[in-house]
């Protein structure tokens, strides 16, 4: 009997996914293990497997299409079996039913709140979706539908920029788009208006008008014109960091197709589009291949007078705005909400780096083996924790928790911000299982490959500035650990050894504590363990 395969749940925050790639066709023999797609969710794109054997006998929803937790996704059964029937009602129920069922939710809200205006016949009201659990504020990215235009259900009405990522956002109804609340470039809270659909000619002025006076104040609508005048005047003035093609135009692309333009260095502007609109997708950027164009030489005439001349200022003043990113609003209010709730102190010490160069140096010696000085800091920070277990705790407002088992989150510096991938179990980790772990998670975050779940459970936190040329710094706790230790470089300077100075090696760390969980001599009692093996890694390995 034919399976019904539907969109997994694949984060505890997923509420619907859009299918990057799909790695099998319909008539293609799948294995149970095989990966039948690549779907992105809110915090990555993760490779989904077939719990099933069989053959592909039907796709619910192809590349680049956005659909919700639990709709038809595929269906996997004997070749020539007859799966009419679970397509009619997989689609329907799985997508169409619940889709229309929520729209009519959002419909009946909108008419409460609106006392003075019923819905007119077939009108529906589309707000501002919350595409993630931590997502109170969506940007519009790209309208690919205007004022007037047909709307068919699944037609991609928006490109919408969340907390984590920039997510297409399809339609759940049909008819013409009669009104837009939320202009490309602006911000709304969830549940804001952003469109209306129904019948062509329909009159949603007031519709519009009623549900704004009910979720702002007059007052901060006029604050919003101001502001919407203000950027303006700056777009026109000001060149913009958005994406346009030779022409000035905006380019509309999917997210996949951004991610793979940015991975091999194409130019989108120079891409054609073969999807709705001139929409560029994924195959596109996949098979572009540049024209080689004679870069033009541009000769210039070198100055030969001796006589210094004055200098008049000439020139035009220059300013460029970026637009934050929603995963940079929440890093600035969730390490605000770190900074004053939590009361911060820092320990620092210094470390005599010396042995650790010559260990390191004899690991490295080895075949197929390679540890970093941040290896050893993560593997020493270890130990040290399972010594120090109130260090490695978390505080509630009715009680402490003491955690004995050590996940260590690593800081990773990516394009939007910062993630913190999270190596579970390190104490019992080898320094080179460390090692290729770190190097592992830190390059799938680069390319947002990593999986939600690797960036939870963190009970420590190690930040290294190190390979940067910074000495020292001290850094904001990653709640709700209780403290984040910064690693600076190694510096060679004179030091003092046996009474005589000498060239040598030291390295500056220094620990960020919650005096909530962690007393200053707790914190002190940590470091000086933690120096005691990074001066002797033999111990480590005892």
């Amino acid at each position: 009997m034919a399976t019904v395969v539907t969109m997994p749940r694949l984060s505890d925050t997923m509420t619907e996914g859009t299918v990057a790639t799909w790695l099998k066709k319909v008539g293609d023999k799948i294995n149970e293990g095989d990966i039948l797609a690549e779907i992105e969710t809110d915090k990555a794109t993760m490779e989904f497997e077939s719990f099933n054997a069989g053959t592909l006998l039907h796709i619910g929803i192809q590349e680049g299409e956005t659909a919700t937790v639990d709709s038809l996704l595929a269906i996997i059964g004997k070749e020539g079996e007859d799966i009419s029937e679970l397509i009619a009602g997989g689609a329907s129920n799985g997508k169409k039913e619940d889709s229309s069922t929520s729209e009519d939710k959002k419909e009946e809200k909108v008419t409460s709140e609106s006392k003075t205006t019923e819905l007119p016949k077939g009108v529906k009201v589309v707000t501002m979706p919350r595409l993630s659990d931590t997502m109170t504020t969506g940007t519009v990215a790209t309208w690919l539908k205007k004022v007037g235009d047909k709307v068919s259900e699944g037609d991609i009405l928006a490109e919408i920029e969340t907390d984590k990522a920039t997510m297409e956002f399809e339609s759940f109804n049909e008819g013409t788009l009669l009104y837009i609340g939320i202009q490309e470039g602006e911000t709304a809270p969830v549940d804001s208006v952003l469109a209306i659909i129904g019948p062509a000619g329909t009159d949603v002025s007031g519709i519009a008008d009623n549900y704004s006076n009910a979720s702002e104040s007059e007052e901060d609508k006029s604050e919003d014109n101001e502001e919407k005048a203000t950027e303006s005047k700056k777009e026109e003035s000001t060149t913009q960091t958005t994406s346009s093609s030779s022409n000035g135009g905006r380019i509309f692309a999917s997210p996949l197709a951004k991610q793979i333009a940015k991975d091999k260095g194409i130019d989108l502007s120079q891409v054609n589009g073969s999807g709705e609109n001139g929409r560029i997708v994924k195959s596109d950027v996949e098979n572009f291949k540049p024209s080689t164009k004679t870069a033009e030489p541009v000769a210039q005439a070198a100055a030969t007078s001796n006589d210094v001349k004055p200098f008049v200022p000439v020139g035009e003043v220059y300013q460029e705005e970026i637009k934050n990113s929603q995963m940079r609003k929440v890093i600035a209010k969730r390490l605000a909400e770190s900074k004053f709730t939590a009361p911060h102190y820092y320990l620092t010490i210094e470390l005599d780096m010396d042995n650790a160069i010559t260990s390191r140096n004899m690991i490295n010696g080895l075949p197929e083996t390679k540890v970093s000085f941040n290896d050893m800091v993560i593997k020493a920070s270890a130990m040290a924790l399972k010594k120090h277990p109130q260090v490695n705790s978390q505080w509630r407002e009715d009680a402490m928790i003491i955690n004995h088992h050590v996940n260590i989150g690593v800081a990773v510096a990516v394009e939007d911000g910062l993630v913190v991938p999270v190596l579970k179990f390190t104490d019992k980790m080898s320094l080179t299982q460390i090692g290729a772990n770190v190097r592992d998670m830190a390059g799938r975050a680069k390319v947002k490959k990593i999986q939600p779940n690797e960036m939870e459970g963190s009970t420590f936190t190690i930040s290294n500035l190190g390979m940067f040329g910074i000495q020292s710094f001290t850094s904001i706790i990653n709640q709700p650990n209780s403290a984040i230790l910064s690693v600076g470089a190694i510096v060679e300077k004179p030091v003092v050894k046996n009474g005589q100075i000498v060239v040598g090696n030291t390295m500056v760390v220094t620990l960020a504590c919650d005096h909530r969980t962690v007393d200053g001599a707790t914190g002190a009692q940590f470091l000086q363990t933690l120096k005691a093996f990074m001066e002797n890694p033999v111990t480590m390995l005892a």
